[in-house]
């Protein structure tokens, strides 16, 4: 729905621009294209010459290209070699002469079930109106506009928002982008398509009876799938969940279309689309469901080949270390969790690392986008080296690590030698998953976990945990213990919440309980199946873990360092929030607050307040804005050969304000 800030493909013959016109619907449905299912109008206001332009949509995809060919006489290669600059006068200028937007077309239920159709007037998120030319823009396109057309004005960034608060909403009639968009009946969460047979459950008792039978050609719908759901061709929701959640990291990892459909109950009954089979297909602007006419021969998905390959885990006498002592080359000791964080150590402490290649990467017509990262950190013209150091400074001013310590693979391989019961219970499972004995698996492995509960941890290896902390267990106070495997946190397999964390953990009897359960983890049934699913050998297979002290959250969440509905984006990285621990956000028990940050432009906004009557204020949206800048220089550090492959970070704000990272890996696209 908002304008775009790149050049496009030369305008095709036909162009039905008009400039000076008074707008009537007629008028706007000529022009107008389609976006996110809402036709949709670009407007040029010229303040100079005391007009504007309606823009043919399919003549002209992009505001600059038109102004600059077709009102001032530039040539697209002249515009190209400045554009940045260019943007900056249409977008930035607060004198600026042309003023951008969109206008949308939107329908609604009244109260008494009448439907209502009315306009929104929004400009791109890059935009920095202040609030003078916000109202003029609003009355100037009210005055052109069709009078039976109510017309709303959606500020497009928190900026915006900001400086409406000092104009009547009765001068001004205004709407929230959440409020507009909130309860959209479809809305995309991971693009893709499958064509499988539609597996409709309304409860999950219903789910839970078929789920033993549920294959890889089964589209999964339900109002909210269960975080253990297995690999399947697509999952739909009818209910509202975020693009962060648990299920939708799967999805993306897997490759598989996701999408929240409210009205799929009414689809289904109307069509019978109940174990019919289908051709699902999720896009950014368009989610469509096509029942077929008959079975169709389906070959085995991609990932039925697909192999994943693990560094060999080393297994020697390894030490329980700090988490700053590690660094990512240690993920073959402790695992891949573990060696991020003692890495992101490194990278806040020595201030050494290189975190702007991401804006060193050329983004046509743009040889890259340093100048825009100085803007950002308030420089005006760094060299690379003062840009550098200026960006590490700021990462490392803006979030810390947190304190803990690693349990290498090396005690878990002890513990297991330890018990000749659970050797034997080990070698059964690895002649179940040679022979392909599926149906054996499950019994195995929770014969397994609960044997490795109830195994005494050798005192070798208590002594190594206890010793590894400056104080008595006992007096640590509230601890947790995260899942650190060789088998998770990577590109391709993500594993996200595939393994056990424990957060409420004291003293040192529930400390090795809580390890224990960790341990066991790595031997549930659905881990086993999904790392058998993708060659990895249980052999291979360890798991390290993490024991840090518990740190109250005031505000805790994830962001991602894309936006992953939008995968050629560029400039946006997602922000999920709410008050308190991050793992409401992580595990699904809340719908959070959801932003959008730009880290090329500047500027945010709120995508959803999730079940949270009030949004932040602006002071903490500011603070979650340089979150977002630093996940980006982060990234250009931890994505290690590709730049733009986007980082997954889990984040808290303490109660006094300061940010700490708790876990950073890899975002599967």
């Amino acid at each position: 729905m908002t304008a775009q800030l790149l050049t496009g493909a030369p305008e095709p013959a036909t162009d039905r621009t008009v400039v000076g016109e008074n707008l009537s619907l007629p008028l706007f449905r000529t022009l107008s294209g389609v976006l996110a299912g809402h036709p949709y109008l670009k407007v040029v206001v010229d303040r100079a010459e005391d007009t504007w332009h309606l823009l043919d949509t399919a003549a002209h995809p992009f505001h600059v290209d038109y102004i600059a060919t077709r009102v001032l006489g530039m040539d697209l290669t002249t515009l190209d070699a400045d554009l940045d600059a260019f943007n900056a006068s249409v977008y930035m200028d607060p004198g600026r002469r042309f003023l951008l937007g969109v206008l949308s077309l939107h329908t609604d239920e009244e109260a008494d079930g009448r439907e209502r159709t009315f306009l929104v007037l929004e400009t791109t998120e890059a935009d920095t109106m202040h609030g003078q030319l916000l109202e003029y823009f609003y009355e100037f396109v009210r005055a052109r506009v069709d009078g039976r057309l109510p017309l709303l004005l959606k500020p497009a960034n928190h900026g915006q928002e900001e400086e409406l608060t000092a104009i009547s909403e009765q001068r001004v009639p205004r709407i929230l982008s959440h409020e507009l968009f909130g309860n959209r009946a479809r809305t995309p969460l991971n693009p893709g398509e499958a064509t499988g047979r539609l597996r409709f459950f309304r409860t999950h008792e219903e789910y839970a009876a078929a789920e033993s039978g549920l294959g890889w050609a089964d589209i999964v719908a339900m109002p909210c799938l269960p975080d253990d759901v297995p690999r399947v061709a697509g999952f739909l929701n009818t209910a509202p969940i975020t693009p962060l959640s648990h299920t939708n990291v799967l999805a993306s990892g897997w490759g598989i279309p996701n999408a929240i459909v409210r009205d799929l109950e009414q689809l289904v009954d109307k069509d019978g689309l109940d174990g019919a089979w289908i051709h699902y297909r999720v896009r950014e602007d368009e989610i469509t469901l096509a029942r077929l006419d008959h079975e169709p021969a389906l070959r085995a998905p991609a990932w039925h080949q697909q192999r994943i390959r693990l560094e060999p885990p080393l297994l020697r006498d390894t030490p329980v270390l700090a988490l700053h002592r590690l660094r990512s080359a240690d993920r073959d000791r402790y695992g891949t969790k573990a060696a991020n964080l003692g890495e992101l150590h490194h990278v806040l402490d020595s201030r050494t690392a290189d975190l702007t290649a991401f804006y060193g990467r050329p983004r046509p017509p743009r040889e890259d986008l340093y100048g825009h990262l100085a803007a950002r950190l308030g420089l005006s013209t760094p060299s690379a080296a003062e840009l550098r150091a200026a960006a590490a400074d700021f990462v490392a001013r803006t979030v810390g690590a947190p304190e803990g310590v690693a349990l290498p693979f090396a005690l878990q391989q002890h513990f297991l030698a330890s018990s000749p019961a659970l050797q034997q219970g080990i070698g059964k499972l690895k002649m179940a998953l040679e022979l392909d004995a599926t149906d054996a698996l499950d019994s195995l492995c929770l014969q397994l976990q609960h044997l490795i509960r109830q195994t005494a941890v050798p005192e070798s290896v208590t002594r190594q945990i206890s010793q590894a902390f400056p104080a008595p267990v006992g007096s640590l106070g509230r601890l947790v213990v995260r899942s650190s495997s060789n088998a998770e946190d990577l590109p391709g397999f993500s594993a996200a919440g595939v393994y056990d964390s424990v957060t409420t953990v004291h003293g040192a009897d529930e400390l090795l309980e809580a390890v224990r359960q960790v341990w066991a983890s790595l031997l549930s049934p659905r881990s086993v199946r999904l790392r058998h699913q993708v060659g990895i050998s249980l052999d291979d297979t360890y798991m390290g873990v993490i024991i840090q002290e518990y740190v109250p959250a005031a505000l805790g969440g994830v962001l991602v360092t894309c936006d992953p509905t939008r995968r050629e984006d560029f400039r946006n990285v997602y922000l999920n929030c709410s008050p308190g621990s991050p793992e409401q956000v992580v595990d699904g028990t809340v719908l959070p607050q959801q932003y959008l940050y730009n880290t090329v432009e500047g500027g945010g906004r709120t995508v959803a307040l999730g079940s949270w009557g009030d949004g932040l204020s602006a002071a903490t949206r500011a603070r979650l804005a340089d979150l977002s800048l630093t996940g980006r220089l982060l990234q250009s550090h931890f994505s290690e050969s590709d730049v733009d492959r986007p980082l997954d970070i889990e984040w808290l704000m303490t109660d006094r304000g300061d940010f700490r990272l708790v876990q950073i890996r890899p975002y599967a696209l």
